[in-house]
């Protein structure tokens, strides 16, 4: 840390992205991607012509996306809004509605990004513990003075809330901004989508980083009242407005055309979730309730720290947390039905040899 930093970021914990080993091949089941390609006609799309057309600024306002997306989920075009990511999001949401002492709130076990961003723009935040069930408390994000912050799916748990429940927060925070953030929607919750028109405090946040199979791409959109979108490009447009290249765009473009096919591997990621939950509560796992492209699970018969190290070993990676009420839980991304057969396999090479 040199001495020219701000002090103000000189104590500031930045996030640790999931581990990018490359001293040999491994099975990657810690950082949710998805295990299946763009569609063809992503690959198709991004082709020779459009990277010459790289010496030219993308269209800051990706219109012909946002269209598509706007139609994709029933709502307007300027109800939608594109980022570098769905990160750059939630950035921007700490930024516009919780900074400088504002208050905000989220999950005490969640995604580990809302703590960071708190802390960076100086919000005034309160982690609410989960319940002992690892279940959200609905009640206690009720009625609060300050921004919300919902993964929903949550992480690192995968355990969802309905509709019903998302909208009783929503609904008793008229005065502040809730923000939802599906980036595992697609997994088998239900999206807060078809609210954004009934509350005006409500942005929902999405991303192409796991369902749409895009994490390289770095793309995420926000759905709420046209409102909370102009307050979120003002802030664009006074950062970076050409925050999204052309082929992200185009790519992006060509997913929505080919939902089904995302749709399809959405189903059989499902599929090998409720496989791999199966197999390892055979081993005596126990394993949280899932709706996202991973679950979460400790055993009795291993410490978490151990089987994450054990695993690295044999060539699969999977992400260990060290903070006390989850230190003995590894949360394992669902690959391919052949991915998680040799993971199970593996685990039950490790018990046995314990």
């Amino acid at each position: 840390m040199s001495q020219f930093l701000d002090e103000r970021y000189s104590a500031l914990a930045a996030y640790v992205p999931g581990e990018q080993p490359q001293d040999k091949k491994y099975i990657k089941l810690n950082t949710n991607e998805s295990p299946f390609p763009p569609s063809q006609a992503v690959l198709e799309a991004v082709n020779e012509s459009q990277v010459e057309l790289l010496r030219l600024y993308p269209d800051p306002d990706g219109r012909v996306l946002t269209k598509k997306l706007a139609d994709y989920y029933g709502v307007e075009e300027n109800q939608v809004f594109l980022a570098n990511g769905s990160d750059d999001i939630l950035n921007f949401a700490f930024m516009a509605y919780g900074a400088n002492g504002r208050k905000s709130y989220f999950a005490d076990i969640t995604y580990g990004f809302y703590s960071v961003f708190a802390n960076l723009h100086l919000s005034d935040y309160t982690e609410i513990p989960l319940k002992d069930d690892f279940t959200i408390d609905v009640d206690k994000f009720c009625g609060v003075d300050g921004i919300v912050f919902i993964a929903n799916p949550n992480a690192p748990t995968g355990i969802a809330l309905t509709i019903s429940e998302v909208e009783q927060i929503v609904s008793s925070n008229p005065a502040s901004v809730v923000v939802i953030d599906e980036a595992y929607v697609d997994f088998g919750a239900q999206s807060a989508v078809s609210l954004v028109n009934k509350y005006s405090n409500l942005l929902v946040v999405q991303t192409y980083s796991k369902s749409r199979s895009m994490a390289g791409a770095r793309l995420g959109f926000a759905i709420g009242s046209k409102e909370i979108i102009n307050d979120l490009h003002k802030l664009r447009y006074s950062t970076n407005p050409y925050n999204i290249n052309r082929l992200t765009l185009v790519a992006g473009e060509k997913t929505i055309d080919t939902q089904s096919y995302y749709d399809d591997n959405c189903q059989k990621i499902i599929d090998a979730r409720c496989y791999t939950k199966a197999e390892l509560e055979k081993l005596g796992f126990r394993v949280l309730e899932s709706q996202a492209n991973f679950l979460f699970a400790e055993s009795d018969e291993i410490d978490g720290g151990e089987l994450y190290l054990r695993l690295k070993e044999s060539g699969i990676l999977v992400r260990h947390f060290t903070s006390e009420r989850i230190k003995n839980f590894n949360r394992i991304t669902i690959g391919t039905q052949e991915q998680m057969e040799i993971l199970v396999k593996t685990i039950k090479q490790i018990l046995e040899a314990n």
